[in-house]
């Protein structure tokens, strides 16, 4: 009991910190023609009630596709369609189609602001909750610990509702969280359904795929290829299928419906990036403009190169040795793969990397703390854009105190707290001075904790040169992006020197 009512006081803890950030103004707040993310939601919903499900992807004099068109899968916009009844019972002007562009008021903020809170109870935070308390050889303090640091991760709290207010990132990374849960306990339909919810109402998904992929790919190898792995790979395949023949129904009648949401969903046309992002092609740009010098065929080939080279070697040890722990970290390489390495990348993408960092929390809570916090620092622009700075701050220094008091972070920076053993008893075979790696990253995060707060103080009080605009906010990219390779490195280091998996496999063999 004692538990569940310490439980029930982190789950208010981490609603009351939503709730306060989500005060503050939203993404494009009078700022017509486009109005921002969080019109954009509520645009959706005025489409999806007002126009047959045939036109939603289409360009008509309806729905024009530059104002906000719909570019996510089927499930994301039946969720505006539900959002649309509530919302046309409460008040019909907020979805009235045309007359409501740019609608803002009061009691409509608080109607958007419910139904992320409404997400978020529904789907994201039991899931959050349900992982935590499952976690083996976990004391219940560390359980309820890890909910709370879990809960208070500034990145999503910022998104979701500071800067879009409703993009409902919290609806994918929960069903997505619930896959993990699926099949890392053998439940593994289940978690295959929850992980497809996931794909059909976010494409970005996808960076947590081949996890997925390998690892059931693995225990169908494991249980045997012509016995009952044979039949489990079977029963996956249908559950696949049937998940996405019913998310995809009223598109699949026409094949150029089909081809038409697909179109919006991967935008090719769009080229290599948009934005400033903390990826490699972003940052390389910044001396070799990659995106004038070649054509758009190729830096989509040569992005594609990248990626899947780049996650090849954990996706391959994740088949051969399946684990759970395996699986956990292998989302962790395969996503930032992704988002280094891939076409079309957007700042909240970092987003699909910092989920599973949070589910190794409690095993590296060093590295993972020191994640979290350049992932946020890496959407620093896109925060300070939409006046978020003090939210930022705020929640930043709640969750670095939160995980350094749960789980003495600071304390846990030895060879084997860093899961490093194995691979310093390597290196030292060649080298053996090769003692000094825990106070070389150690050094490493005091330069980059310096770094991260001076930037931001340069971002925030001074001008940038009239000849570079863009100075600061390329600095913080270009500084998270190392960071981000640095992470890469250090958790595929992880993935295939430690034989712990194998050993804690055989064990419960």
């Amino acid at each position: 009991m004692e538990k569940w009512y310490l439980m029930t006081i982190v789950v208010l803890i981490g609603l009351t910190v939503r709730w306060t950030v989500s005060l503050n103004s939203y993404s494009g707040a009078g700022k017509p023609p486009m109005f921002g993310d969080y019109e954009a939601q509520r645009h959706w919903q005025e489409i999806t009630f007002n126009l047959p499900v045939k036109q939603w992807y289409f360009n008509s004099s309806d729905n024009d596709l530059q104002y906000w068109g719909l570019d996510y899968p089927p499930l994301t916009a039946y969720h505006s369609l539900l959002c649309s009844y509530a919302a046309e019972f409460i008040n019909p002007d907020w979805i009235a189609l045309h007359t409501s562009r740019g609608y803002e008021s009061q009691a409509h903020k608080l109607f958007m602001r419910a139904t992320v809170f409404i997400a978020d109870l529904l789907i994201y935070i039991p899931a959050v909750i349900l992982y935590c308390c499952c976690l083996k050889e976990t004391s219940t303090k560390g359980k309820i610990a890890n909910a709370l640091c879990i809960l208070l991760y500034p990145g999503l709290i910022l998104i979701d509702y500071g800067h879009f207010q409703n993009i409902y990132n919290s609806v994918s990374l929960g069903f997505a969280l619930w896959g993990v849960l699926g099949v890392s306990y053998d439940w593994d339909l289940l978690g295959s359904l929850a992980f497809c919810l996931a794909i059909n109402y976010k494409q970005m998904e996808l960076y947590h795929s081949l996890p997925f992929f390998c690892f059931l790919l693995g225990k169908c190898f494991k249980k045997g290829i012509k016995g009952k792995g044979f039949l489990l790979l079977i029963k996956l395949a249908c559950t696949v299928v049937a998940s996405f023949i019913l998310c995809w129904l009223p598109f699949l009648a026409e094949r150029e419906q089909t081809l038409q949401v697909l179109r919006r969903l991967f935008p090719v046309d769009r080229g290599l990036f948009e934005d400033k992002v903390a990826n490699i092609w972003c940052s390389v740009n910044v001396f070799v403009k990659i995106k004038d010098i070649l054509p758009r065929h190729i830096q989509l080939i040569i992005s594609f190169c990248f990626t899947f080279l780049s996650l090849l070697p954990a996706c391959i040890k994740l088949i051969l040795q399946p684990s759970p722990k395996g699986f956990k970290f292998t989302l962790v390489t395969c996503a930032l793969s992704f988002f280094l390495f891939s076409f079309q990348v957007h700042e909240k993408s970092i987003l699909l990397v910092s989920l599973p960092v949070c589910l190794v929390l409690n095993e590296i809570p060093f590295i993972s703390t020191w994640f979290l916090l350049v992932s946020t620092f890496s959407m620093l622009p896109l925060l300070l854009k939409d006046e978020l700075l003090m939210p930022s701050l705020v929640t930043m220094m709640a969750f670095f105190i939160a995980s350094a008091t749960s789980f003495s972070t600071f304390e846990k920076i030895s060879e084997e707290e860093l899961q490093l053993k194995s691979f310093s008893i390597s290196v030292r075979k060649y080298l053996p001075c090769f003692t000094f790696l825990p106070r070389i990253i150690q050094n490493l995060f005091l330069t980059s904790v310096i770094a991260m707060v001076l930037l931001t103080l340069m971002t925030v009080t001074l001008d940038p040169p009239q000849k570079l605009p863009d100075l600061f906010s390329l600095l913080v990219c270009f500084v998270s992006c190392m960071h981000f390779l640095f992470f890469w490195v250090y958790f595929n280091i992880i993935i295939m020197w430690n034989s712990r998996n194998a050993r804690n496999q055989k064990k419960l063999n």
